[in-house]
């Protein structure tokens, strides 16, 4: 199948991870998907809100896709007091335990500003008879320096802008890439790399191929259901991330035992169409390519509800990524994982003939 992990494929990885793409604000780097992608590809479409597919052998009348959601966490500017002090909102499911002391990018039409999320001194949260403060999201605020309103309004920030932690890509032990926002630019590299396989190995495929990055995965799901119903398309293969839950402080109990290196996380629920999830499993197995199952009870949480009931149901399946520190400035991905899950959807994809692989009876 060839070196999956090359320095070009992995210079694209850093170049993606660190450039900003937070919810609705996502245009940067589906330029940078986009740019990187085009080899890759015969034709895309962007669509109104910025999802990105890239086309494949375009006209066949099955069709298929593979998809990843392309937006990161961050906040909005909510509120700026007569100080200087900027109050947020959240944009996704961001964390206000992790804000207290972070760098921040605060996104104007003048560029970025910088600025840091304050938060009291310990010597100061621990006055005679009150409890110590805790980070809430009524209480963090950002510092850029100000010293009123009317100075913070002068650099350009207002009421809407949106702030993202400053953080870049790293590599701990040459075993993890960490960062923030490989939930989940991780799936986004992933599918491009598919893609790229494909290419260079002359692999002919017998229907169209859509590679679909999706925006606004993080406020519910709304790239990959317009994308879903312009698409149309026949099957749909999701890759996100799920909990590497080898780490302290996490009940397996609760959350599934996933742990990172041990490979691809193939989910069981109602949105996974049952033959699909066969065929993804029969393949790692013949593959010899090591994988995890995980039980989703109501909904996976991710874009493959999207796809699996949009229109009248489109046969869908969950390849998830382990990682550590969901939606902080430190997600942990393995790289052996990275490979086995481009290699597994890259090998499944292979298997795919017609719809006649997947019908209920």
């Amino acid at each position: 199948m060839g070196t999956i992990l090359t320095k070009e494929a992995t210079d694209f990885l850093y170049r993606y991870v660190n450039n900003a793409a937070p919810t609705s604000f996502e245009m940067e780097g589906q330029r940078i998907w986009l740019d990187y992608l085009k080899p890759y590809i015969d034709d895309h479409i962007v669509d109104s809100y910025g999802s990105v597919a890239g086309v494949i052998n375009p006209g066949k009348d099955y069709k298929v896709a593979i998809e990843a959601h392309a937006d990161e966490i961050a906040w909005y500017v909510r509120y700026i007091n007569d100080e200087g002090f900027i109050y947020v909102i959240r944009n996704g499911g961001s964390d206000h335990m992790i804000a207290p002391s972070k760098r921040v990018n605060i996104h104007t039409k003048n560029g970025i500003v910088k600025g840091v999320f304050g938060w009291p001194a310990i010597h100061t949260r621990r006055a005679p008879g009150k409890d110590e403060p805790t980070p809430k999201v009524e209480n963090i605020f950002i510092d850029v320096g100000a010293k009123s309103k009317e100075e913070v309004e002068e650099m350009g920030i207002h009421v809407g802008c949106v702030i993202t932690f400053e953080d870049e890509l790293m590599e701990l032990n040459d075993r993890y890439f960490v960062g923030r926002a490989l939930d989940n630019r991780a799936g986004g590299f992933m599918i491009a790399q598919v893609a790229r396989l494909l290419k260079e190995n002359g692999v002919e495929l017998p229907f169209t191929l859509y590679v679909v990055n999706s925006v606004q995965e993080e406020v519910g799901l709304r790239g990959a259901e317009m994308m879903a119903y312009r698409l149309q398309p026949d099957v749909a293969m999701i890759t996100d991330v799920c909990h590497d839950t080898n780490t302290p402080l996490i009940d397996k109990k609760v959350e599934g035992d996933f742990k990172g290196g041990d490979g691809p996380v193939i989910t069981y629920g109602p949105a996974v169409q049952n033959k699909l999830r066969e065929l993804i499993l029969d393949t790692a197995e013949q593959q010899n390519i090591p994988f995890q199952r995980e039980a989703a009870s109501r909904s996976t949480g991710t874009d493959t509800d999207a796809f699996a009931y949009a229109r009248g149901g489109v046969p869908s399946a969950l390849i998830s990524l382990p990682l550590r520190y969901m939606h902080t400035t430190v997600e942990m991905v393995h790289k052996q994982d990275v490979e086995h899950v481009i290699q597994l959807m890259y090998e499944t994809l292979l298997r795919i003939e017609d719809q006649h692989n997947f019908n209920y009876f």
